[in-house]
């Protein structure tokens, strides 16, 4: 069972920092005041080991890493400039509830559980802002 859970938060991670994975909801306004978007890595451990990196335009998005992708909505129980928590309802056998916490305004700590296409999870994982989003590529 650990070892499930260890590879779904991997593969939420890589489903999470895919091009236009993060960029994809709307915005919430106000939501983490004093953090900024922009060029975050996330990993499992505050190392930073194994660490993916990817854009993030819209803060909230960080509270539905378990569930990249998908369409959820969301309530946001608490929004502080040191904690957001936020309940996700993203269909049938995908829910779940993120804890943020801002450790300081470039790292964060995010604690999510839930079920996900009816499978559960329950992990943490680290990220840090490293920078400004490199200019997209104009076709």
């Amino acid at each position: 069972m650990m070892g499930r859970m260890k590879r779904f938060a991997s593969l939420a991670a890589v489903g999470c920092l895919a091009a236009g994975g993060l960029a994809s909801a709307a915005s919430a306004p106000g939501v983490l005041p004093g953090v900024e978007p922009g060029l975050w890595e996330v990993s499992a451990d505050a190392t930073g080991r194994n660490a993916r990196r990817g854009c993030l335009d819209d803060m909230i998005l960080i509270a539905t890493y378990a569930h990249a992708g998908q369409r959820c909505e969301r309530t946001i129980l608490v929004n502080t400039p040191r904690q957001l928590v936020v309940t996700l309802a993203c269909g049938a056998g995908s829910f779940g509830r993120s804890d943020v916490t801002v450790t300081t305004p470039r790292s964060l700590k995010l604690a999510t559980q839930g079920f996900r296409q009816g499978e559960p999870y329950d992990f943490t994982i680290y990220a840090r802002r490293v920078g400004e989003c490199p200019a997209r590529e104009r076709r």
